[in-house]
């Protein structure tokens, strides 16, 4: 099943990747921000679980995923410099955007004990060079050197499941893959009308 959100996800319009990140952000009440000219959208289940998204105005993009019960969760081991390989690959410029930044919810930092330097941590990296959307070299590299399946230890399904990737992305959508979120028909009404405020705010 991860598989094919990855085979989905690539396949998506860089806008549509975009406009589904701004709104899934919205949605799950996390301000978009602007760090060195790239937009930065975010979800999190408040859980401990997260993807964020980094948009750059030259048409690149970097995604981070992270699920905090995974092999891949680095912060809970403090290695600052394995998390660092994880990067590897990554454009310099990109990478930019996660060193020595504030915290976050969703991007907490790993310190570099010499230095002082500091690296959001991420299970999953990810990012689009433009044209197509690529698995870091360092990710990869630590995921074979310790048997690990990239696609399931970085969370890359269940953190982008909201996307809803590969499927109809519209308000009734959204509802319906939240069905279960609603005690009644009213609270679906409800919840609905509110979705479509922010699709509308978002091009529909």
């Amino acid at each position: 099943m991860t598989e094919d959100m990855w085979d989905c996800f690539v396949a998506t319009p860089p806008a549509e990747v975009r406009r589904r990140a701004a709104i899934v952000g919205e949605l799950a009440g996390v301000a978009p921000v602007v760090v060195d000219g790239a937009e930065r959208f975010a979800w999190n289940d408040s859980g401990g679980q997260s993807a964020v998204w980094y948009f750059t105005p030259d048409g690149r993009a970097l995604l981070l995923t992270f699920d905090h019960e995974s092999d891949l969760n680095l912060y809970a081991e403090g290695d600052y410099a394995l998390q660092e390989s994880l990067y590897r690959g990554v454009p310099e410029d990109l990478v930019r955007l996660v060193r020595d930044r504030p915290e976050n919810y969703e991007s907490l930092n790993l310190v570099d004990e010499a230095t002082g330097s500091t690296i959001h941590y991420a299970g999953g990296v990810f990012w689009f060079d433009g044209e197509r959307w690529r698995e870091a070299e360092g990710f990869l590299a630590h995921c074979a050197a310790e048997g690990l399946e990239p696609m399931v230890e970085s969370g890359f399904g269940y953190c982008l499941e909201s996307y809803l990737f590969g499927r109809e992305f519209t308000p009734d959508a959204v509802v319906e893959s939240r069905a279960d979120w609603y005690r009644d028909d009213a609270a679906r009404a409800a919840a609905l009308g509110e979705i479509r405020e922010v699709f509308a705010r978002h091009g529909g």
